[in-house]
């Protein structure tokens, strides 16, 4: 390859060279340390902690909209592609330092999430939060929309002509979030829960540190900076350890999901043969966790015995399935429209 190819990186037609950001200014945006890095830091701080409690409050409140703020301004992923840069540069100061801010700031984000939860009543079901129980059970999918949304991510701060993706980007990738929900549930002794976050977590952080690595490198910062063609190779296999490393846990979890949506399936079905005979009685809503399902009925008139219910499901779920039934006795009316 000539010096010129190297010059322009690889795929030179999807990623022209005329708009590509030169490598000092790349590095002044996300090293911390250079330029003014009293400012800097000073900014990266202060919008971290109000993201942290915005975020918390969005946890406590089970609300998108204001979760969503929180990714928005969110500057975590500045030092987490600081890290990617420093690996294809070689730069390993750079590399240490963006990792620290990673660090600090991961443990500043879950303090602030322990100290939210002191508003959680002791008797909640954390689960029954959508913005916990959404962060606290990744998936393989999860890890493949975090390594797209680190390619976007990565080409927003190389390229000066999609810079506008980049508050996209901050949405798609949850970084802050599940570090609060992390705190949250740590703070009321979840820890199963907590550590499901913290996967979640680290699955998006690596991702990010891959897609920008890639992508880098597909600029030719690593050859513009070395002068030679020799690339930083353990940092990759670091990389590519730690994501297999997570796609043992992020599979399980996978399958483990789709076994028990299968289940509440299954449940479902053999809930609603149930109380098929009854007039006016529905199945609401059937939640299955860890090895409880919980069958939510409605029903105007007494249900039928619950052994008909276990009997049923023998076979369909696994033995050993506690099965509790909350039946609401009334009648749903259609009162139709106020005058």
């Amino acid at each position: 390859m000539n010096d010129g190819m190297q010059a322009r990186g690889w795929w030179p037609g999807l990623l022209p060279r005329s708009q590509r950001k030169p490598i000092d200014a790349l590095a002044d945006h996300l090293d911390l340390t250079r330029g003014d890095s009293s400012a800097k830091q000073s900014a990266f701080w202060s919008m971290l902690l109000i993201s942290a409690v915005i975020a918390g409050a969005g946890v406590l409140a089970d609300s998108t909209a204001t979760v969503i703020g929180a990714m928005i301004i969110a500057p975590l992923s500045t030092p987490i592609m600081g890290m990617a840069l420093g690996i294809v540069t070689g730069e390993r100061r750079l590399l240490l330092r963006s990792a620290g801010f990673v660090t600090l700031g991961f443990a500043a984000v879950v303090a602030v999430g322990v100290l939210a939860s002191l508003a959680v009543p002791g008797s909640a079901n954390l689960l029954a939060n959508t913005q916990v129980s959404g962060r606290t059970s990744p998936r393989l999918a999860d890890l493949v929309a975090a390594v797209a949304t680190g390619f976007a991510g990565a080409v927003g701060l190389s390229r000066r002509d999609v810079s506008d993706v980049l508050p996209g980007v901050a949405i798609a990738i949850s970084l802050v979030p599940p570090l609060a929900v992390a705190g949250v549930c740590a703070g009321q002794g979840e820890f199963a829960l907590a550590a499901g976050a913290l996967v979640l977590f680290a699955s998006n952080v690596v991702s990010l540190v891959l897609a920008g690595t890639m992508v880098f490198a597909a600029y030719g910062y690593a050859r513009e900076t070395r002068g030679v063609t020799r690339g930083p190779r353990a940092g990759y296999a670091t990389i590519m350890v730690l994501l297999v490393i997570l796609i043992v846990p992020l599979g399980a979890n996978t399958a483990a999901n789709l076994q028990v949506d299968r289940w509440t399936q299954r449940i479902t079905t053999a809930a609603g043969r149930w109380i098929a005979g009854v007039p006016g009685a529905e199945v609401v809503n059937v939640t299955v966790a860890s090895r409880t399902a919980v069958i939510d009925v409605l029903a105007p008139q007494p249900l039928p015995p619950v052994g008909d219910l276990l009997t049923a499901l023998h076979g369909q779920v696994p033995a050993g399935v506690r099965v509790v039934v909350e039946a609401v006795r009334g009648q749903r009316l259609d009162a139709g429209t106020v005058p």
